[in-house]
């Protein structure tokens, strides 16, 4: 019986996906559960597992676009399955262990396709030292890489020993549904907005200090680092309840304000940016939101998003800081109406008090929708993120805790 394996319904608004990879090869047995494919719509990768055990038939080829419902492959149900065997070990010839000693003529090097086959000798190197093999120049028979070939490139570390000097190829990629949809959202974001950047800067010390102090107790209480996104999560939820307009989204000639906040977290994975969403954030604690964004960032790398984790959210922080950015301004996150921006820190000479002190500074950025949000907001909300940041200790009530507790 030949079992058919479909495109799944993964959304309401996703009417097709693309085949991105492969995990079985055609003829190839697969038990009940495995995974098999790998499918990748515009907002999210997710994969088809086998219904049945039997073995694989492909139809559809890596890189196909298909709608939902279409055919991608059968399963034969009523196929044996094979005894496990070993794979026998290719024997090494001395050509490909030793260097060629012939004074004629060079064989033809070729770069190394990503499926470029290697000899056991040069497959077990790249596999220990984790090279790239797109990198490596294949000198063996029918392109293979052998031993040489790895050491090469292990003895060129930072160059691509698999690409020709002064090179001007070029090499066409066709766009992933991910990077179609980022380009056409921020395309979108950027004509439809009235968006506008205001600036601040922060003063890091406090938040660094705490830090070091407790980095350790915290770790082993909650089982989580104490990193920098918990203390931005937790004063941008109190700047919000403060400024509903910075929390809210235009519906038509409605202003719609949240009474919740659900941050989003721009998150770099593989295939693009992704924005997976905090539920409640303003109700989770420190280790609660540290705990949240190692979930989101770690399934973001492994591309185990859902759908439903990147719908959503209020408001955008994205850290431009872990890749070097001194100060920029992000875009907002539609249909959302403002995102901040976090950037590196870095010590530079402060006036305080009519002194010079050298304080570890970061720059923020706030890009809103002037259309709801005007300057006061805006710029209050940022005043409002850098006062809890700088005094830690108003995190406590969001404001100070005489004030708290006069009820002033």
């Amino acid at each position: 019986m030949a079992l058919e394996i479909k495109v799944p319904t993964v959304g309401e608004s996703i009417n097709e996906v693309t085949l991105v990879k492969w995990m079985k090869n055609d003829g190839d047995w697969t038990e009940r559960d495995e995974i098999i494919a790998e499918l990748e719509s515009e907002k999210a990768t997710f994969e088809i597992n086998a219904e049945k055990a039997g073995v694989i038939k492909q139809i559809a080829k890596e890189g196909d676009t298909l709608a939902i419902g279409d055919l991608v492959g059968n399963i034969d149900t009523d196929a044996t399955k094979p005894a496990s065997s070993k794979v026998s070990e290719e024997k090494i010839s001395v050509d490909e262990e030793l260097p060629q000693k012939s004074a004629t003529k060079e064989p033809e090097k070729t770069v190394a396709a990503p499926e470029t086959k290697a000899t056991p000798v040069a497959a077990a190197i790249i596999a220990d030292k984790k090279v790239d093999s797109q990198s490596i120049i294949a000198s063996g028979s029918n392109g293979k890489i052998v031993k040489q070939d790895v050491l090469a490139a292990l003895n060129n570390p930072g160059r691509n020993t698999g690409k020709e000097m002064f090179s001007r190829a070029d090499r066409p990629e066709k766009m992933s549904n991910l990077r179609k949809t980022i380009s056409r959202r921020l395309v979108e974001a950027k004509n439809s907005t009235a968006m506008l950047t205001t600036f601040n800067e922060v003063d890091m010390g406090p938040i660094m200090e705490i830090r070091k102090q407790f980095k350790d107790k915290f770790k082993e209480q909650h089982g989580v680092n104490l990193g920098f996104m918990s203390f931005f999560t937790k004063a941008c939820c109190f700047a919000l309840q403060e400024f509903p307009s910075v929390n809210a989204y235009l519906d038509g000639e409605n202003i719609i304000y949240h009474e919740y906040c659900d941050v989003s977290i721009a998150v770099s994975a593989p295939k693009g940016l992704v924005v997976p969403v905090i539920r409640n954030a303003e109700s989770l604690s420190m280790a609660q939101i540290e705990a949240a964004v190692i979930d989101v960032a770690t399934k973001a790398k492994n591309n185990k998003l859902t759908i439903e984790e990147m719908t959503g959210g209020t408001f955008t922080i994205t850290n431009g800081g872990i890749f070097g950015s001194m100060m920029s301004t992000p875009i907002i996150n539609i249909p959302q109406s403002a995102i901040l921006g976090m950037h590196n820190i870095i010590e530079r000479p402060m006036a305080v008090n009519g002194q010079v002190v050298i304080k570890p500074m970061m720059y923020l950025a706030l890009s809103y929708d002037h259309r709801i949000i005007d300057g006061r907001e805006s710029v209050g909300f940022l005043v409002k993120v850098k006062q809890l940041l700088e005094n830690p200790s108003l995190m406590l009530f969001g404001k100070d805790p005489v004030n708290a507790l006069l009820e002033l």
